[in-house]
């Protein structure tokens, strides 16, 4: 029987723990001191907890928790594997490690996660635990008619032909100790708004034929950077590509929103 209990998404928290929270308890999932009350209700994270907020470790103790206290409840909260995910994680595991990409470039997974709005002190604070978690996390999920990923991308056709294919290979790639695989993996979760445009719904139509939903659901690409609207005029998630896809990503470190939004 299909899961008939509420459908909720985020994703690209950035760090911006308080905003988090304020969205959640607006939804009525969390209360005044970020403790459950969704009751049955599922909330999905669609990756990029971490990088240009500073409370990334924040943001996982969060949503661990919410998954432990939703679960008594009859609910459930996860999160999927962000691009900012593999780099965090690539540079707690391989640091300032030299080594060379598909293209024959010299990469450190260090330097590129700094540039992309890292904080250090992150690395050291992440438990073995919270590493090993996070890294055993989904990277695309079927949730009633929506295929949930990250980025508005193909890019997950090249890890397999199904979900549950995907995620296994995301995970042998995780739980590897080669650099330049986590890298191929970070530059195709980097890889975006390949559904705008004229060629946009045969790519989501394939996407969805392949790995199941009526729907797909990002984030990843903020509102305002493919739309006209500033961040301050995103109140609500964004539907394109002929009604096939919802752009959730309101861009809160943008100075926008974190949205909160119920699917079903």
């Amino acid at each position: 029987m299909p899961d008939t209990s509420p459908l909720f998404v985020a994703s690209d928290i950035h760090g911006h723990y308080d905003a988090l929270v304020e969205a959640l308890r607006d939804r009525d999932l969390v209360d005044e001191d970020a403790r459950w009350t969704g009751g049955a209700a599922r909330l999905w994270i669609l990756g990029d907890l971490f990088d240009r907020g500073e409370e990334g470790v924040a943001v996982v103790r969060l949503l661990r928790s919410l998954a432990e206290e939703s679960a008594a409840e009859g609910g459930s909260v996860d999160t999927l594997i962000g691009n900012h995910e593999v780099l965090v994680l690539g540079s707690r595991r391989f640091g300032d490690v030299a080594f060379t990409d598909v293209d024959g470039q010299d990469r450190q997974f260090l330097h590129w996660w700094v540039l992309n709005g890292g904080f250090e002190d992150e690395l050291g604070d992440l438990t073995e635990d919270e590493v090993e978690w996070l890294e055993t996390r989904q990277v695309m999920h079927v949730a009633d008619k929506s295929l949930l990923i990250h980025a508005d991308t193909e890019s997950y056709l090249g890890y397999g032909r199904s979900v549950e294919t995907v995620n296994a290979a995301v995970r042998a790639v995780m739980s590897s100790d080669e650099p330049e695989e986590w890298w191929q993996l970070f530059r195709e979760l980097t890889r975006r708004h390949e559904f705008l445009g004229e060629g946009g719904p045969a790519r989501v139509r394939g996407m969805l034929r392949t790995f199941g939903g009526e729907e797909l659901v990002h984030g990843h690409s903020t509102i305002p950077d493919t739309t006209e609207l500033e961040p301050s005029q995103v109140t609500q998630a964004r539907r394109y590509c002929e009604g096939l896809v919802l752009n959730v990503d309101g861009g809160v470190y943008q100075g926008g929103k974190c949205l909160v939004v119920r699917l079903d």
